[in-house]
């Protein structure tokens, strides 16, 4: 008898390899005798790291029912991408390897009954083709629900004009089942400029999202606001076709990425152990995030007259301003970044750490009472589990949609003002922001909203919470 599998395709980079092994983890959990998992991968992009190969080996040793299947290199040339956008050419890159992509699932089938085919957002060439083979197709969108409505909605968005987002300084969107609406050049960076071929491929992404069987997203019901699901389930995002099931089986958060070493760990989290209970305010922006010389000082400036106990992580400030993101973890001059003795100066009550720190494992620590965070929806997540309530200051990505809901509609985190035409955020804003979250009856309320939203994440994963059912719906669907 041919045996049962799930098929993942994860789109490039460690943070999408590494949310599709928790996606199979969390299937072979709930059904250890039923299927096998396969992830495909892609290699030879320019985000390729070392960490990679390893992060797979200790995964297949631990895991033997998970199965990885690394597609044959496939070179980044095309010629007519030069002086494009980096999505651009990563999306292009994706589609180069469609051939590989039908020859494994042609391969599998021979031994084995693809009984579903799951794909990132990035990956929807692969989604005519699984079609065409007669395998059904998922998407797992690694985001909130908000963002998701967002996303089917965009074609239609991108319709309502010619110009670019990124031109339409003075407008605002509005989205089905969003309280609040979003200023056009917030959309996600490779939605921004239609002169690039990254709008017209998100376009492609997201007008692909209802062709799929259903979409699984890493959520929970409670999190998310009842409007926007209330949207979504009732076809108001895609006004013009049905809109697939979705299920909603988070939150999913993956076990502490190897990035920093135990040495490091053992420094910041036994620092925590000696702050006294709910004093510390904890500043992380991702594995990416990252500020300039002029941005690091402000930040500074502003913690140090908070008067706030504080951990806080810094990377090297980025080589392209704009973009607010560093790859990599090179070694930089620390102090030489900071203002002139600010480090002496705060020493008593706070630390500085250089490009990590254990996150879910600080965040989870009894002294950590707010979060300063770009609004990564991981570290959302992180966040809403540990009932660590936020303050809001988005980067880049789908991150100005997910401050949105987190502070108007969630009621689970405070908002940074962000200079119009940079991001920037000064350091009296900061101090003012730190204050009110640590200090206010404001502060205290997000606090115990934060708590109980804790709470309800843990419950979604019980025998009869939300996320179970959501992942059992997606299994019988499949069956």
């Amino acid at each position: 008898m041919e045996e049962d599998t799930i098929v993942l395709y994860a789109a490039p980079g460690m943070g999408h390899i590494i949310s599709m092994v928790e996606l199979g983890k969390l299937i072979l959990n709930r059904y250890p005798e039923k299927f096998s998992i396969t992830i495909l991968y892609t290699c030879g992009s320019v985000v390729d790291t070392p960490s990679i190969p390893a992060y797979i080996h200790r995964i297949s040793l631990a895991h033997p029912s998970i199965s990885f299947h690394q597609f044959p290199r496939v070179q980044n040339e095309n010629k007519s991408l030069i002086g494009r956008s980096g999505a651009a050419i990563m999306f292009d890159f994706i589609r180069r390897n469609d051939p590989h992509v039908r020859l494994a699932l042609q391969e599998i089938s021979k031994s084995s009954a693809i009984r579903a085919f799951i794909i990132d957002l990035f990956c929807s060439s692969a989604l005519p083709m699984a079609k065409e083979l007669g395998i059904p197709t998922y998407y797992f969108y690694t985001s909130g629900a908000a963002a998701l409505a967002a996303f089917l909605y965009f074609p239609y968005i991108g319709e309502q004009s010619t110009k670019s987002f990124k031109d339409l300084t003075e407008t605002v969107l509005e989205f089905p089942g969003f309280k609040s609406p979003l200023k056009a050049p917030h959309m996600p960076e490779p939605m921004l400029d239609r002169d690039d071929p990254s709008y017209w491929d998100m376009l492609y992404f997201c007008s692909h999202l209802p062709k799929s069987n259903g979409i699984i997203a890493n959520t929970f019901e409670e999190l998310e606001p009842p409007a926007v699901l209330k949207a979504i389930a009732g076809g108001l995002c895609v006004p013009d076709a049905p809109t697939p099931p979705v299920f909603c089986i988070g939150p999913l958060i993956a076990e502490e990425k190897q990035s920093g070493d135990a040495a490091e760990a053992e420094v910041c989290l036994s620092w925590l152990d000696k702050q006294p209970s709910r004093s510390v305010l904890f500043l992380c922006f991702g594995s990416r995030g990252s500020f300039s010389g002029a941005q690091l000082k402000e930040m500074a400036d502003g913690l140090e007259k908070s008067g706030q106990r504080f951990l806080w992580v810094v990377k090297k400030p980025p080589l392209d301003e704009k973009t607010k993101q560093v790859h990599g973890v090179d070694d930089f001059d620390l102090e030489g970044l900071l203002p002139e003795g600010f480090l002496e100066r705060t020493r008593d009550r706070g630390l500085v750490v250089k490009s990590w720190a254990p996150q879910v494992a600080v965040l989870k620590k009894e002294s950590v009472a707010g979060f300063v965070t770009h609004c990564g929806w991981n570290s959302v997540l992180e966040a809403v589990i540990a009932g660590v309530p936020m303050v809001a200051w988005p980067l880049y990505s789908e991150q100005h949609m997910n401050r949105s809901v987190l502070v108007k509609e969630m009621e689970m985190a405070i908002a940074v003002e962000q200079r119009e035409e940079d991001g920037f955020v000064f350091g009296d804003e900061l101090e003012r922001r730190v204050r009110e979250l640590m200090e206010s009856e404001k502060g205290r309320e997000l606090r115990e909203r934060s708590r109980k939203m804790g709470e309800m994440a843990l419950a979604a994963w019980g025998e009869s919470g939300s996320s179970t059912r959501n992942l059992v719906n997606f299994v019988n669907s499949i069956t």
